[in-house]
């Protein structure tokens, strides 16, 4: 009994006893997909809809990072600009500071084609919804009040679009194959 899925029988004519036909083997063969195709080292193996797709997320991502850092180094620095009490002062330095070092850690993943660190953008999310809770806990005045709770609303938004992006990435860079057990 022989295999039919097997390369070398694949041909470009119809299959019959009497024709002289062009077998093709798994080196000279491409499939569309990318497993097994011939290595040409100029060729992206990936298809070009999900690679322009990939491209444009990792664009998105890398801005919103970067975006979320300062305004992490925001909430560090605005509590220069209002009068504040010891509280709020060491609330949004170190809140600020978290902020910003974790974002700028996924901005610096990004930039160098290393995929999102989802713990790291979630941590961001939870502490942008801490900022947004704050203002009201720690009885900030009326100018800081504003800008850690709409400074905290901003980082809450972005860092978790870009939780749920990282997230998504890994699971479409983790699918199991068609096919494979």
């Amino acid at each position: 009994m022989s295999d039919s899925n097997r390369d070398d029988r694949r041909t470009d004519s119809p299959t019959d006893a009497t024709d002289d036909r062009t077998t093709k083997t798994g080196a000279d063969v491409d499939s569309g997909t990318g497993v097994g195709d011939r290595d040409d080292p100029g060729r992206d193996h990936r298809d070009e809809s999900t690679r322009i797709a990939s491209e444009e997320r990792r664009r998105k991502t890398s801005l919103v990072s970067l975006i979320v850092a300062v305004l992490g180094a925001w909430v560090a620095v605005s509590v220069l600009i209002y009068d504040v009490a010891a509280a709020t002062l060491w609330n949004n330095l170190l809140v600020g500071a978290v902020v910003f070092i974790a974002a700028g850690y996924n901005y610096y993943r990004l930039t160098n084609d290393v995929p999102l660190s989802v713990g790291g953008a979630a941590l961001v999310a939870l502490l942008g919804i801490w900022l947004i809770i704050a203002p009201a806990l720690l009885g900030m005045g009326t100018g800081a009040f504003w800008s850690t709770l709409v400074t905290g609303l901003l980082i809450a938004g972005l860092a978790g679009y870009n939780a749920y992006e990282a997230r998504e990435a890994r699971t479409v860079a983790t699918e199991p194959e068609p096919g494979a057990p």
